[in-house]
């Protein structure tokens, strides 16, 4: 048994105060009581409120602060603890967080267990905050924030000795597990989505299923931390109020790889299709602007290829999820709206075509 509350119930007064003394955030204080509320819409892990009541007077001390804890349901806390999702976040949060530039919340406990299926996180509250709704788009100055903290997240840990850790690394094994399940994670999704999702975006789907070997096995010319699902609902925008833009939140699918990624993935399945056919050339010259201001030079022509075929993440995604974590109806509707403006920027911009020919050239280049 986890020697930690791994569900909001479990949590009791001694504890937080423990905790939260060890963090140094109460100046003093005892807690008297607490509540907690659920909040947020994970599928993966559950995240409360716990708002916070103490014997005197402390302004240092939080009125309220955030927990996180594995999911109820067991299949979707089994594929986390497979592809080290808890892990990944507690790690994140515990080792990397401060080193990055990206408002992220400040941590006041990262567990996990040794088995990596139970976990808790304590957290800084940042409401009030307008969370970012992934079936509703979002303005035009919104993704704006969005790119220009990706790509501070993106120089500021640009080829940083942490990405070579092992539970940042892609795990062969899990890559290879993942190529063999894919095209049956593809036949749930198309079942489900039958009559829903347009044809020329289920074509998409279809390719990218047999493209699996080549679309997990793909690498960027480029190296830094991506957080691996950057879209709206892991936003959360005027945070304390108004009192700062944005901060960035969900941080399980983290991992070493390319920061193209994370903004095609944002591009494709981030901000609604509408705005980002307006929008798409001059957000892409802001994120190659905001990277060289960060000292991380990058040209808009160059990183092209590893934008589009990157968006195929957000798809790949959408696709796995429906198969293997917990269904719910907010559920089916985010991974439809993932797949469609994933599949629209894919048709676009012949995303499968241009991984199609990088894996060519790639096997070419082995050969010679």
């Amino acid at each position: 048994m986890a020697a930690f509350p791994t569900r909001a119930e479990d949590i009791d007064r001694a504890w937080l105060q423990a905790r939260l003394d060890a963090a140094n955030v109460l100046d003093g204080a005892h807690v008297t009581d607490f509540t907690t509320t659920s909040i947020g819409t994970g599928q993966v892990g559950d995240t409360v409120r716990i708002a916070l009541a103490y014997d005197r007077a402390a302004p240092k001390a939080p009125a309220s602060i955030a927990a996180k804890l594995p999911s109820r349901d067991a299949t979707s806390r089994s594929t986390a603890a497979h592809f080290r999702l808890y892990l990944r976040e507690v790690n994140f949060y515990a080792r990397v967080a401060p080193l990055v530039a990206m408002r992220v919340p400040k941590v006041y406990a990262a567990l996990i267990d040794a088995t990596g299926c139970d976990f808790i996180l304590l957290f800084e509250d940042l409401g009030p905050a307008k969370v970012g709704d992934q079936l509703a788009s979002c303005t035009l100055e919104q993704a704006r924030l969005a790119v220009c903290q990706a790509a501070s997240l993106h120089a500021s840990t640009d080829n940083l000795p942490v990405l070579d850790e092992d539970w940042l690394l892609p795990d062969p094994a899990a890559r290879d597990w993942i190529i063999q399940a894919y095209p049956g994670a593809q036949a749930v999704f198309r079942e489900r989505y039958a009559g829903q999702i347009e044809p020329e975006h289920l074509a998409i789907c279809e390719a990218l299923a047999e493209a699996a070997p080549h679309w997990f096995s793909w690498q960027a010319g480029t190296r830094c931390l991506t957080h691996g699902d950057y879209r709206l609902d892991n936003m959360l925008f005027d945070i304390r109020g108004g009192a700062e833009p944005m901060a960035v939140v969900d941080w399980q699918t983290c991992v070493t790889g390319a920061g193209t990624t994370d903004l095609g993935y944002l591009l494709g399945t981030g901000i609604g299709t509408d705005l980002r056919r307006l929008h798409e050339d001059d957000l892409i010259d802001l994120y190659c602007s905001e990277m060289t201001r960060h000292g991380v030079p990058r040209d808009r022509e160059a990183i092209w290829d590893d934008v589009r075929i990157g968006a195929l993440s957000g798809l790949s995604t959408a696709v796995f999820s429906a198969a293997f974590v917990e269904r719910t109806e907010r559920g089916d509707a985010n991974f439809l709206s993932m797949a469609r403006g994933a599949c629209s920027l894919a048709l676009d911009h012949d995303s499968i075509g241009a991984l199609l020919r990088h894996a060519n050239h790639r096997a070419e280049t082995t050969t010679c």
